[in-house]
């Protein structure tokens, strides 16, 4: 019988951009994303923190590293999935995330689930 363990936590981003909360005139372009991370691995696993790398058009880098996401450290079983809101704000009206989440599997096992690239844009800035 085999004891090798699937960790594999794999993360959908979805984006929008708050134009109510955004002030062009001062730099201030504030994005909405949602995230749904689901658990296709064979092990149940707790998301410990989050590290993100948010990087505006004027190359300016902001590194945000914190526990949980939204005040929560999900458990999320196999097959489940997990699904949070949250916002960043940058200085120019396109930009872009990436990042990981520090996830510790129930057999101790400690793995990150990477967070590809994705864009925050204001509407009908990008083709």
């Amino acid at each position: 019988m085999s004891t090798h363990r699937h960790y594999q936590i794999d993360v959908q981003v979805q984006t929008l951009y708050l134009e109510e909360e955004s002030n062009p005139e001062e730099s201030r372009y504030v994005f909405a994303y949602t995230i749904t991370m689901t658990n296709s691995g064979d092990i149940a696993a707790k998301l410990i923190s989050r590290h993100w790398i948010v990087t505006d058009a004027n190359n300016k880098v902001q590194e945000i590293r914190g526990e949980g996401v939204v005040g929560a450290q999900p458990h999320i079983r196999p097959g489940e999935s997990f699904r949070y809101t949250s916002a960043t704000m940058i200085e120019t009206p396109v930009g872009c995330m990436q990042g990981s989440y520090q996830m510790v599997a129930d057999d101790g096992h400690a793995f990150d689930a990477p967070i590809a690239v994705f864009n925050l844009s204001t509407p009908n800035i990008l083709h």
